[in-house]
């Protein structure tokens, strides 16, 4: 993505409906490209269609959600993970983006891989201060409202919602 310096990068995201109300980092070419090294799957492999809006996730879309959400490389074979898990159909995303209910999804991730990255699952894990907890989590959030249509009013049909 190129932006001249005439146009302000979160207003611009604003506009166009793909933030979720904070800044993100803008996916430029180089940075994208720099995210892609967190893993060794083919940029366009399609990862699956995210509901109700149905658009294709693939590699490469959703690295951009997790550079947009502040992910570090890293942190991509996770994110890739948590989507591919909840568009299985016994996840019932569709459900989860079109309920009236304020939900959303919960991951847990253990292990060596979640040491190693730095996922923190003790006291505050939910809490400020934990990047790769609030950049995963704001990636998958940010997938489900650009790539599945998940907003209010449009694809979900929630009240009260939840700023997770």
């Amino acid at each position: 993505m190129e932006l001249n310096d005439t146009v302000d990068e979160f207003e611009f995201f604003l506009d166009k409906h793909w933030s979720d109300g904070l800044p993100v980092v803008t996916p430029t070419e180089e940075r994208v490209a720099r995210m892609l090294t967190g893993t060794t799957r083919a940029p366009d492999e399609l990862v699956g269609l995210v509901p109700p809006a149905m658009e294709p996730a693939t590699v490469r879309t959703v690295a951009i959600h997790a550079l947009m959400a502040g992910c570090k490389p890293e942190y991509l074979p996770v994110v890739l993970g948590g989507l591919s898990i909840m568009l299985r159909e016994e996840f019932n995303l569709n459900g989860v983006q079109g309920t009236m209910h304020g939900v959303a999804p919960l991951m847990i991730v253990n292990g060596p891989y979640a040491q190693k990255i730095g996922l923190h699952g003790s006291n505050g894990c939910f809490g400020p201060g934990f990047r790769a907890n609030a950049s995963i989590g704001r990636a998958i959030r940010l997938m489900l409202l650009n790539l599945g249509g998940g907003i209010p009013g449009v694809g979900s049909a929630t009240v009260f919602s939840t700023p997770l």
